[in-house]
């Protein structure tokens, strides 16, 4: 077989155990470049200093090989579009943002996540969505028009600093693609969505602007996740098009849910990749239990 350009990834947070949604959506990953005798990037993204452990990303190496998994770039095998942790990418971002901030898309925000909470209590504008990741920048209700500055705001700026930055949304923009699984998808800015985050106060990069900034350096020509990121799709399509870059293709994959109906989270340990390896399970049985 010839290799084609495809060029998918695998993109774990270490903030916990995989569990067996993280094995469907990686197993679909994997299967997808394979069909098409493509290229296997796998991203570390331990972004976040607070939540992510060294041992939950060598888990996660260690897991997805048991599973039959493989890759041809990363952090254990190298390659050319290294370094394939985001904690060591930060220059990346940086550059992305002050792109962002010379072409006016962005802003300052002072305002605190409990400034926002009490406004959504009020207006009962909680979104009830599941965050990327389980951040929770990504749960936050529609950030008040009003609070929006004068554009311009921030032009000026030499670097984030200790504020948040967010990026500025055309009310009422119908943001549409075509998902690879799901078919045309649509989602109106300002109303589905607000301004987002893009850079946090705390000195990191929103989860939104660092994927966009990875997959565009990794070359990645289809993202495969989970359907609860559609949103974030949209977001993120807003930040490929400020960035003048083309985005990749997105297939979102169903979500593995437990007996009540929920959605798999990285408390449910009884089901992660680990557990089910220590209580004897071999790798087939693993795949037929997600039916993947």
């Amino acid at each position: 077989m010839t290799s084609t350009n495809y060029r998918g990834r695998i993109a774990p947070t270490p903030t916990g155990r995989l569990h067996l949604g993280h094995a469907q959506t990686f197993k679909t990953v994997y299967e997808r470049c394979q069909r098409e005798n493509g290229t296997l990037i796998y991203r570390d993204e331990d972004l976040d200093p607070q939540r992510c452990k060294q041992e939950f990303s060598e888990m996660a190496l260690e897991d997805l090989r048991w599973l039959g998994i493989d890759w041809q770039e990363g952090p254990d095998v190298g390659g050319e579009n290294g370094p394939y942790q985001q904690s060591k990418r930060m220059q990346h971002y940086l550059l992305a943002w002050e792109m962002l901030r010379n072409a006016g898309v962005i802003y300052p925000d002072t305002h605190s996540r409990k400034d926002l909470r009490e406004v959504a209590a009020a207006h009962e504008s909680w979104e009830s969505v599941s965050a990327p990741h389980e951040e929770d920048e990504a749960r936050e209700p529609l950030f008040p028009k009003q609070w929006r500055p004068p554009y311009g705001t921030g032009l000026d700026a030499l670097e984030p600093g200790e504020v948040n930055w967010r990026f500025r949304v055309n009310d009422s923009e119908t943001v549409a693609f075509f998902d690879m699984a799901l078919g045309l998808t649509r989602f109106v800015a300002d109303k589905d969505f607000g301004d987002f985050l893009i850079w946090r106060r705390d000195g990191v990069p929103s989860y939104e602007l660092a994927v966009v900034v990875d997959d565009i350096a990794m070359s990645i020509t289809e993202v495969v996740r989970g359907e609860d990121l559609l949103k974030s799709t949209a977001r993120q399509l807003l930040i490929y098009r400020a960035l003048e870059a083309t985005p990749p293709a997105f297939y979102h994959c169903p979500l593995v849910r437990d007996a009540q109906g929920k959605r798999l989270a990285k408390r449910h340990d009884a089901l992660s990749i680990r557990s089910l390896r220590e209580a004897g399970k071999k790798p087939e049985e693993v795949q037929m239990l997600n039916q993947i």
